[in-house]
């Protein structure tokens, strides 16, 4: 890269040579390098670059005191003449009226004979530090868009010769294209960042964890020079101790992908809540996504697994397959009808059940697991499967691995090198509850439903060994069956579950909620969801596509 003379042309390839050099840079570190390797050693012998310290971006206002931290040094180790460069540093304060501030105000490189240089020099390495006198040295102020982020020293040892007048143009061209690139990639990376923080927000910060059901999940963004893309996952507690699985990516890496993806995750939560089956969840996605307008586009998979019946039903939107590890060691690919994306529109989606026996480990992911630009996406689940089959080997048939090495075994399918998207990974081990640990019933509207639902739950109770709950789960039945009766039209279903706590769901189909209010000494009601609030360990209520459901544990 060094010029064979120093004549104008050689001054233009060299510096347009740099340039592109330094442009190539992605982020700071990058640039800096890029820079340093330009410069040492065709344009000068030894380089440091300071830069300031934090880096402001944008618009945003600079901190105080001015303070600069030495970046990088770079030194052409054959080169006679040039002391050895000083290493990692404390901060260098830019004093306010002192030599380096006016040699920055003054934005264009200087020679360091000058007496402002001489004292800036000293500022920046100390008076232990002696470098080359004269013009020998150049110091080049960056000053990006806005503001100086930083300064380049340039120096030449004893056996070249000095710097002439044109090369502080050459220096300027460098500063100016060095300080702009920082501008960018100091942009670049705060955007990134924004968009990362603004994904990770709308993703779940914990979740639940339902009777029958172990959930553990992950989270990687692409590669750091990439956007954030789309990739969500949730699970949504369900009536009758059931949960819904989802998993999505919408196309597109950017701040807008990222958004997007909040907006159809409050969709499938908000549908989930209505006990719509797995198909027409995606149907009212796929309008929801239409609404928000054209190329709206993204695949999700949607499950709903029921712990009683042991099955799970599935429907798909142009998403990879989940795959189910049996306790027993081998692994199924869980073949749905793939319809087309949520966004497309016109589409008709189907779902399918699938029986899931105990024990059973479920794995819903995003394509960046098992694509890259070097493997495509049914080598991909090849390998996830053989992974999974390989991982449960070591615990054994009839002992699931856990859940939580399991996922960080899972994200090495791909070599992290070649992975250019982000993976949501759900892992849930389905031990599902015994059908003997459940108990239904449909209740009449009728006054008499309410003594009729205290036997049951006594019944039940007195089954499951649990009669010293039977005053306290009756009397809560009755509130709670006496608010459904009053208004339904169709029968009430009450259900009891026997698990970690015992818990009682009741639904009808009015789809008023009941609120909590305290009734006054002259009122005849409004009492039952006081007493349900005082006795239960955890009580609520949610509307369902044809009325409601209230529960309470205890």
């Amino acid at each position: 890269m060094a010029p064979p003379d120093t004549s104008g042309s050689a001054r233009l390839r060299f510096v347009g040579a740099a340039t592109r050099r330094i442009a190539r840079g992605i982020d700071l570190d990058e640039i800096v390098l890029g820079l340093c390797r330009s410069v040492v050693p065709a344009f000068a012998d030894a380089i440091l670059v300071y830069l300031r310290d934090p880096l402001p971006v944008g618009d945003e206002q600079p901190a105080e005191p001015f303070l600069l931290r030495l970046r990088r040094t770079d030194q052409d180790t054959a080169a006679d003449g040039v002391p050895p460069l000083p290493g990692p540093t404390d901060l260098v304060e830019v004093a306010h009226m002192g030599a380096l501030s006016e040699v920055l105000r003054g934005v264009r490189p200087v020679f360091g004979d000058s007496l402002a240089a001489r004292g800036a020099l000293t500022e920046l390495v100390g008076r232990a530090t002696s470098l080359p006198p004269g013009r020998r040295t150049i110091i080049a102020p960056l000053r990006g868009r806005r503001r100086v982020t930083g300064v380049v020293v340039l120096l030449r040892g004893g056996a070249r010769d000095p710097y002439e007048r044109n090369d502080l143009l050459v220096a300027a061209q460098l500063a100016t294209h060095t300080a702009l690139g920082i501008d960018k990639a100091e942009v670049y990376r705060r955007e990134a960042y924004i968009a990362d923080e603004l994904q990770r927000t709308m993703l779940p910060e914990s979740l639940p964890q339902p009777t029958g059901v172990k959930l553990a999940y992950r989270y990687l963004p692409a590669a750091e020079t990439a956007q954030v893309g789309g990739d969500w996952y949730d699970a949504i507690p369900l009536p009758g101790s059931r949960v819904a699985l989802v998993v999505g990516d919408v196309m597109g890496h950017s701040v807008s992908s990222a958004a997007i993806m909040g907006q159809l995750r409050t969709a499938t939560q908000t549908l989930a809540g209505l006990d719509l089956p797995p198909q027409e969840v995606l149907h009212h996605l796929d309008e929801q996504a239409q609404r928000l307008g054209e190329e709206r586009m993204a695949t999700c998979l949607y499950g709903i697994y029921d712990p009683i019946a042991q099955t799970l039903t599935l429907a798909n939107a142009g998403h990879p397959p989940p795959v189910l590890l049996h306790s027993e060691g081998h692994s199924q690919v869980l073949e749905v009808p793939p319809g087309a994306p949520i966004g497309v529109g016109g589409t008709v989606f189907e779902s399918m059940e699938f029986p899931v026996p105990p024990g059973s480990t479920l794995v819903l992911y995003t394509d960046g697991l098992v694509e890259s630009r070097l493997c495509d996406v049914w080598t991909g689940i090849e390998r996830l499967c053989d992974r999974l089959v390989a991982t449960a080997a070591l615990t054994g048939p009839g002992h699931p691995p856990p859940l939580e090495p399991l996922c960080d075994e899972v994200l090495d399918v791909l070599d992290p090198a070649t992975r250019d998207d982000d993976i949501a990974l759900l892992a849930a081990r389905l031990d599902g509850i015994a059908p003997s640990s459940a108990a239904q019933w449909q209740l009449e509207p009728r006054p008499q439903a309410v003594r009729e639902a205290r036997r049951y739950a006594r019944a039940a109770l007195t089954g499951w060994g649990l009669e010293d709950l039977s005053d306290s789960v009756e009397l809560l039945v009755s509130e709670v069956v006496t608010n459904a009766i009053r208004y339904a039209r169709r029968p009430v279903t009450l259900r009891l579950v026997h698990a970690e706590r015992l818990r009682c769901e009741v639904v009808d189909d009015v789809p008023q909620l009941p609120r909590l209010r305290r009734a006054g000494p002259a009122d005849e009601g409004g009492r039952g969801m006081f007493l349900v609030n005082r006795v239960a360990e955890a009580w609520g209520a949610e509307r369902l596509s044809a009325g409601k459901v209230v529960w309470f544990e205890i």
